[in-house]
């Protein structure tokens, strides 16, 4: 998936957070939402506006930034 037709970066939104094109939801708050347990269904329900490739394009997005990206434990966690 093109997660690029789905996800912008703007520095003059939410402080250039990724969000979900034409919207403010941030690729940050979907996957908050998904960690607390929404299910895909829920998520459409109460964000109609969204369809289900968004939020595909969020996890394209995240896993391609993953793969760029060195991850450290934070000071004090083990993993």
């Amino acid at each position: 998936m093109d997660w690029k037709n789905h996800i912008h970066l703007d520095p003059a939104v939410l402080l250039g957070k990724p969000v979900i094109k034409g919207t403010r939801l941030s690729v940050e708050f979907i996957l908050s939402l998904f960690a607390a347990g929404w299910s895909e269904k829920q998520i459409l329900e109460n964000y109609p506006f969204l369809k289900p490739e968004d939020l595909r394009a969020v996890f394209a997005f995240v896993a391609d930034y993953m793969k760029e990206d060195a991850l450290y434990p934070l000071q004090g966690e083990v993993g």
